[in-house]
């Protein structure tokens, strides 16, 4: 081989190894946030009593997402309760999830932005005719996760 020929070369396989690691890191970049999957997050409860373990299934069907939160009562028992209006646009995440009590309609709007094993966001609702937020930190719960403890406590509502 003339030494013309072996800078040929070796000019196509450094520009063909370059193609390759390029398409590598762009495949890596197209991966997109999974939240499927079981999320977990506690809340402080009222008047110093215990923290409330909140549990969030959600669940892909191709691009459609659904799912259940299911939240302590002040007796103790969880009520489950299907997410609505649940969309998923990159790494962010919202639904809303509307409850009934002694008559009255409560909706409140999940948004958060889903990084890794983390959901990190806000929680709208209204309260006295005004809108509150606080802040929300689920984790997602494997077979390998510890208890619910882990996982980050929501803040009291702020006024906005």
């Amino acid at each position: 081989m003339q030494p013309d020929q072996r800078i040929l070369s070796n000019i196509i396989r450094l520009v063909t190894c370059a193609l390759l690691a390029v398409g590598a890191l762009a495949r890596a970049d197209d991966k997109k946030p999974e939240p499927a999957g079981t999320w977990i997050w506690t809340t402080p409860a009222r008047n110093g009593g215990a923290d409330r373990t909140n549990t969030l299934t959600l669940k892909m069907d191709g691009d459609k997402l659904t799912g259940t939160l299911s939240m302590p009562r002040r007796g103790g028992d969880n009520v489950d309760t299907a997410i609505k209006e649940a969309k998923v646009d990159g790494s962010d995440v919202s639904f809303t999830v509307s409850r009934e009590f002694n008559g009255n309609t409560m909706t409140s709007k999940y948004s958060g932005k889903l990084s890794g094993d983390t959901i990190k966001g806000k929680i709208e609702f209204e309260r006295d005719g005004e809108t509150q937020s606080r802040d929300w930190t689920a984790m997602r719960h494997t077979a390998t996760a510890e208890t619910p403890a882990s996982a980050e406590k929501t803040e009291k509502p702020d006024k906005n």
